[in-house]
């Protein structure tokens, strides 16, 4: 779209904290960042933060997340001051689930995790960026197959709004390098092989040399998989 291009623009080569404080004032009180507590989460909930940029932090809590996650989100909160707000699944849809095909039905078949996925993440996402115009992610081109070819900003047509990834051309050594450098609180599950971090049970660490979204539902074959979250080409 027009506008798309024009954004890029305004922002192109300048740093993440001027690319997003010019963001939250082109849509002011309309920018929202999603956060899972991963790595590059937590880069970006610092620099938003940190600097008091006007942009509504965020997370999806599924009921299916780790321990170390939740630990995570505490930590974040007692260091910045301030407020994530967290989307739940509707909890009709999750009983009528459970009581029909049980706690672990996405092991049977892709249908169903996307079922799961689509109940616990998408619909809460869904209530989260309502009214939005501008969306946030962590997301970057080596993190899979699937979003090597995204775009710095670009207009999401299921979610009716601009979505912008920052992060879409850092290596996940310049992630770890700024959180080390800034003390930034981070995921325990990292330092044991876990890099994608979802739900506990459609989570596994990587093997050394395994390509980074391999630990996300490993049962699954495809390359190319996503929650339904974030609808790549």
């Amino acid at each position: 779209m027009m506008k798309s291009s024009r954004l890029v623009h305004k922002i192109i080569e300048k740093p993440i904290e001027e690319q997003l404080v010019i963001l939250s004032n082109e849509f002011p009180g309309k920018v929202a960042f999603s956060t899972s507590f991963g790595q590059e989460d937590q880069l970006l909930t610092d620099i938003i933060f940190k600097n008091n940029i006007n942009i509504k932090v965020f997370s999806l809590d599924t009921g299916r997340l780790f321990e170390e996650t939740y630990k995570v989100f505490q930590l974040t909160q007692q260091r910045y001051q301030k407020e994530i707000y967290t989307y739940f699944p509707d909890h009709e849809q999750v009983q009528n689930l459970l009581n029909k095909k049980g706690p672990y039905s996405f092991y049977e078949s892709v249908d169903n995790r996307i079922e799961c996925c689509n109940i616990r993440k998408v619909g809460p996402l869904t209530r989260a960026l309502s009214g939005m115009d501008c969306w946030i992610t962590g997301l970057r081109t080596e993190q899979s197959e699937n979003r090597r070819n995204m775009s710095l900003i670009n207009w999401d047509e299921k979610f009716n709004l601009y979505k912008f990834n920052p992060l879409k051309n850092w290596g996940l050594h310049n992630v770890l390098d700024y959180l080390k450098n800034n003390n930034v609180p981070y995921n325990s599950l990292h330092d044991k092989g876990f890099i994608s971090i979802g739900c506990e049970p459609c989570t596994r660490a990587v093997k050394p040399g395994e390509d980074i979204r391999r630990g996300r539902w490993w049962w699954e074959h495809d390359t190319k998989k996503e929650c339904g979250l974030h609808a790549l080409s």
